[in-house]
């Protein structure tokens, strides 16, 4: 098994499935500004690089003129009903009780204060030694600044940090910081994006993290 002192968690796609309040919080403001809906595939092509780039990815090139009214509509609806139907990933609470003597982190591009109201109403906050996200700190991935820091304050070894993500974002911080990936094949991005930027470790399930790092 290999080695781990450090173990840094996507939220979106990876700790938690956020795709039915994402995709109602964007057709919402679509239809308050007078637009169709959007397919649930499309919108979630949309995610993992913050609320502003979803945003600006909603309205499309021809109506940025909107972006201000849209920002507006979307972050006061999806404050709101951000836990309706977000669930956590099956294995999460096990997972985070095995290895709860390992140091954990969240990093996501997912602005913090929403982020705190996910972790905070599913009571897993308690869980991690830090959680990172937009608006906490003025870097986000795969910016390695995000990161760096965090092994200089814990003292960790990049060597024996490892990224568990879903997104582009999760395996290109790696690379740019120096430690591991391990893509996770079920959240949001396909599979074959993911794979074709060679991740150090790829699995389907949480659970299989237990006979993969210790």
């Amino acid at each position: 098994m290999n080695k781990v002192d450090l173990m840094i968690f996507d939220l979106d796609g990876t700790l938690v499935d956020s795709a039915p309040d994402l995709i109602s919080a964007v057709n919402y403001t679509r239809a308050v500004l007078g637009l169709p809906a959007m397919n649930d595939n499309e919108i979630m092509s949309f995610v993992g690089d913050g609320t502003d780039k979803l945003v600006e990815r909603l309205l499309g090139q021809e109506l940025q003129r909107c972006r201000e009214e849209a920002m507006e509509i979307f972050v006061s609806y999806y404050d709101a009903h951000l836990l309706d139907n977000t669930s956590l990933y099956p294995d999460v609470r096990d997972i985070l009780e095995f290895y709860r003597l390992k140091k954990k982190i969240i990093i996501t591009n997912k602005r913090y204060h929403f982020t705190r109201k996910i972790t905070d109403g599913f009571e897993i906050t308690g869980c991690f030694d830090d959680i990172i996200g937009v608006g906490s700190t003025p870097f986000r991935k795969p910016d390695a600044r995000i990161l760096l820091p965090l092994l200089e304050r814990f003292g960790i070894d990049p060597a024996f940090a490892v990224i568990f993500g879903d997104g582009v974002n999760d395996i290109n911080l790696a690379g740019n910081s120096g430690i591991k990936s391990c893509a996770m094949l079920n959240g949001f991005t396909p599979r074959n994006i993911l794979l074709s930027l060679k991740p150090d470790f790829a699995c389907e399930y949480l659970r299989e993290l237990k006979t993969m790092f210790c």
